[in-house]
């Protein structure tokens, strides 16, 4: 009761606020001098098969009645909707218990043994003999010398209930998801065959783009969420472009960036089983692995094709997760100009744009405010930064970094398929490396304890042995032969820029640089002292950490 009621129990007006009524006297009631009794109800949240639980509100009932029959007044009312087995916390038990043991309420009153705790002898031992605890099904009292050894051989016996229940369901759920079975509600995108609960797509079309009032399935949308972030959309932006055109997710809400995210880590939408970790990794599914240590199937044989291909998941993944860069800049109106797109201002970080003869700050020739805008002749900087350029080139080792990511963007402009290729396997190694060292993480931390135990050698296994093979597709794509680039060492760098055309040009020097910073001059009229005003930042091998990527962040 949310609200102060007059309530009737054994003729006698009993004045109560809430669950817990008013009380002056320690353990009687004031209104006419009957002790206090508490009733501790439970209900477990999950009513398992073929056990019978009575409803809080019936147990209340039985409660009261027995207070009024033996001439007690409820002074308050404990209500648990939890489990008495495990180490759930039970605040409402340990509240109750702690009122009766210490006189506070000289009686409890329980419905059951197995309402009280199914943690056997351990629990009502403490009470025999020091607190009145009155169970009502097995009519036992615990302070009657009488009902003692049978208060202990129910508690024990309700204690071998839920164990040998435990271990019943726990066998029968690993028996069910060794078939292949789901057990839980099916991912969005994805429903369960009622009988067999295998899964399938969901091609059932619902109403989701509201603008246009057009119909797509589930999964429609799971696909095309993978084939955004493997094409190299992030998830923010997918979710913003959802919700622009109007595609509910399938709760009817706005999609959001982790939304996205749940899907494409999910490996159901490959087809495989999983269970939930638990804990703060509750959201990050993992394949559920069976005795031998396999990962299993929860689609059938013939809809595994229908299923997102697994180089399409791991590539969407990778994406996500920063490991591989998807190259999505047109090549229609490309830059010709040698510096274009290289440049930037000191001040600002802003780049700088071709004008007439000269490269300016891109914010001031825009109308903008920069606190001290670059400004440099075209011909003065493209000649010292192509001899600092060559000079660099000459000096560099077949060893030195600079000569693979020269190597690295002469495969991607000259062999754009097998650069691809590269890249994928790239991508896929460091992906696999960052899996293992999250599984030495998590072993670390102690996530391969208790039931997840089992889980560690194959988990361990599977980690390895992607990297290994990721390892091994790299070698094969990179070792079978080097890239000739003779036609930039031994001096001849500066020649090979001359001879080319404005494109070629811009992407020779792009082979080696990574960016231009330029500071403004000193003074009008001042001649240009690229020493003193320019800064290069040499190009680095895919992957490395340069000072070109700090820049960007930091711009």
């Amino acid at each position: 009761m949310s609200a102060t009621t007059l309530t009737r129990t054994g003729g006698q007006a009993l004045l109560s606020t809430g669950s817990m009524e008013t009380t002056t006297h320690q353990g009687v009631c004031p209104c006419h001098g009957r002790p206090w009794v508490d009733l501790l109800l439970r209900k477990s949240k999950v009513v398992r098969e073929g056990e019978r639980a009575l409803s809080i509100r019936a147990q209340e009932d039985r409660g009261r009645a027995w207070a009024d029959e033996h001439g007690y007044c409820v002074r308050r009312v404990w209500k648990e909707n939890l489990s008495a087995w495990s180490d759930v916390r039970r605040p409402r038990y340990d509240a109750a218990m702690a009122a009766v043991m210490n006189g506070e309420v000289p009686c409890l009153w329980v419905y059951a043994l197995d309402r009280f705790s199914r943690k056997g002898a351990e629990a009502v031992v403490p009470i025999l003999g020091k607190a009145r605890v009155i169970f009502d099904y097995e009519r036992l009292d615990s302070m009657d010398e009488r009902d003692r050894r049978w208060i202990i051989d129910r508690a024990e016996n309700a204690r071998e209930y839920s164990q040998r229940l435990s271990y019943n369901v726990t066998k029968t759920k690993g028996q069910q998801r060794n078939e292949g079975r789901w057990l839980a509600k099916a991912p969005f995108g994805l429903v369960a065959h009622r009988d067999t609960r295998r899964l399938s797509p969901d091609h059932t079309p619902y109403l989701c783009i509201v603008k246009s009032r057009q119909e797509l399935t589930p999964w429609q949308v799971v696909t095309r969420i993978f084939a955004e972030i493997a094409g190299g959309t992030s998830s923010r932006a997918l979710a913003r472009k959802f919700n622009e055109e109007g595609i509910k997710s399938s709760t009817g809400k706005f999609w959001r960036a982790d939304s996205i995210r749940a899907v494409v880590i999910h490996p159901a939408y490959e087809g495989w089983l999983t269970v939930s970790p638990g804990g703060a990794s509750h959201k990050s599914p993992v394949h559920y692995l069976n005795e031998r240590g396999e990962r299993v199937r929860c689609v059938e044989r013939d809809v595994l094709p229908l299923m997102i291909p697994a180089d399409v998941a791991a590539r969407a993944r990778r994406v996500m997760s920063g490991n591989q860069i998807i190259d999505n800049t047109p090549t229609e109106g490309k830059a010709v100009h040698a510096l274009s797109g290289k440049m930037r201002c000191a001040s600002c970080t802003n780049a700088m744009v071709l004008d007439g003869k000269s490269y300016n700050c891109q914010r001031r020739a825009a109308g903008g405010a920069c606190p001290g805008p670059a400004s440099a002749w075209r011909e003065a900087i493209e000649r010292y930064v192509v001899q600092q350029w060559a000079d660099r080139l000459y000096r560099a080792a077949d060893d030195d970094p600079l000569m693979i990511a020269v190597a690295e963007r002469w495969q991607a402009l000259t062999r754009p398929g097998e650069s691809s290729d590269i890249k994928e396997a790239r991508a896929e190694l460091k992906a696999a490396s960052e899996q293992l060292d999250k599984f030495h993480a998590d072993d670390a931390s102690g996530w391969y304890t208790g039931r997840s135990a089992k889980y560690r050698i194959p988990h361990k296994n599977a980690a390895e042995q992607r990297l290994d093979a990721a390892e091994e597709r790299v070698k094969e794509l990179t070792g079978g032969g080097r890239v000739d680039l003779s036609f930039l060492m031994e001096g001849h760098a500066e020649e090979t820029w001359r001879a080319a055309d404005p494109i070629l040009r811009r992407d020779l020097l792009g082979l080696a640089i990574e960016s231009v910073t330029v500071t403004k001059s000193p003074g009008q009229g001042k001649r240009f002292n690229g020493k003193e005003r320019v800064t290069i930042v040499w190009a680095t091998p895919e992957g490395a950490d340069s000072a070109a990527d700090e820049f960007e962040r930091a711009a």
